[in-house]
């Protein structure tokens, strides 16, 4: 597929049997938005100068730089253009080198940018989606915050439990808790996330602490409802046959479930039962003695924390540069034991 280009090559001046001036020739071919033309007065060549001193004024290229391509072309080996009587149109090679100088610019220009303003610049829309819970907690208070570092961006924060087709909806990245389906998504992963079961003490002082999972049956277990996405159960490293260890899943029973994350945390806490939560909802409670970790050797190693994008072959820096303060942030000691 090629793609046009306005282009006119055959205009004449007064210099020769024109009726206007090269200057006006220029000013008008800008008015029409014509971004290639050639001045070719017979007999004459006394008005080039004038053309392509208005020419680069206006911001139109004269035909001169007709030779320049020319030379392009048999640098690179390839035709970049199509040209014919009428029009001018870039070939497809013409159209991906076009693409891929568009791109050196940019980077060229923010790189001026950063030099000259003292610091990297970024600007535009950022569009960022996270699941509501983790949202709330771990990503919602960074995004002022990241904006207090680059004013020139505006954020929009989405927090949904459903899975957001980021293309089709437009967004720039998505935070996502625990393994990833296969997809065409770039995953980077900025934090490590374990489940650990957990129970309040007055909890374990009435029902006694479990020291094996096959105790859950025995206890008050706060469990997902069957339409939520915790379909396999509670996870726990065991002792293989080989010697080894495995992971393997349990479905523990209890009188309460639900399918919201939030109340089975709010419920734990009160008292009501023992639950399977994530590290990042429930480290701070821990560090306060709020809640107390058991079965800790039976805990499954960590999925992670990642921040997926769709594929492309320029990343926008606002998007570079959020994802960079995340994994500074997630870093930090005392990040996710924060209260």
């Amino acid at each position: 597929m090629t793609l046009p280009l306005n282009a006119d090559l055959h205009c004449h001046s007064v210099v020769s049997d024109g009726t206007l001036t090269p200057e006006a020739l220029a000013a008008r071919a800008r008015a029409n938005g014509v971004e290639l033309w050639a001045l070719t007065d017979h007999d004459e060549i006394g008005g080039q100068h004038r053309a392509m001193a208005a020419a680069k004024a206006e911001g139109v290229a004269p035909a001169i730089m007709g030779r320049r391509l020319d030379a392009l072309e048999e640098h690179l080996g390839v035709k970049l253009l199509v040209r014919t009587t009428r029009r001018i149109s870039l070939t497809h090679e013409g159209s991906a080198f076009l693409e891929d100088c568009q791109r050196l610019l940019s980077d060229v220009a923010n790189a001026e940018a950063s030099v000259s303003e003292g610091g990297v610049k970024a600007t535009g829309h950022l569009r960022i989606t996270a699941p509501a819970g983790f949202g709330r907690r771990h990503v919602a208070p960074l995004v002022p915050r990241f904006r207090l570092a680059h004013p020139d961006v505006t954020i929009s924060l989405n927090l949904s439990d459903r899975v957001v087709d980021l293309a089709g909806e437009g967004f720039d990245c998505a935070v996502r808790v625990g393994d990833l389906p296969d997809s065409s998504l770039v995953s980077v992963r900025i934090a490590d996330n374990r489940r650990l079961c957990v129970a309040t003490p007055a909890y374990l002082q009435r029902h006694g602490t479990p020291r094996h999972p096959s105790e859950l049956s025995a206890h008050d277990c706060l469990t997902l409802s069957s339409e939520a996405s915790q379909t396999r159960g509670w996870a726990f490293r065991m002792p293989a046959p080989d010697g080894g260890s495995e992971v393997v899943h349990l479905k523990p029973g209890g009188p309460l479930d639900c399918s919201d994350g939030q109340v089975l945390h709010d419920w734990c806490l009160a008292g009501y039962g023992m639950a399977w939560r994530s590290t990042w909802e429930v480290e701070a409670e821990i560090a306060a003695g709020r809640l107390v970790e058991v079965l800790e050797e039976y805990a499954a190693p960590p999925n992670g924390i990642y921040v997926v994008f769709p594929q492309r072959k320029h990343m926008p820096l606002r998007v570079r540069l959020w994802i960079d303060f995340l994994k500074h942030n997630y870093s930090q000691p005392g990040f996710w034991t924060a209260a």
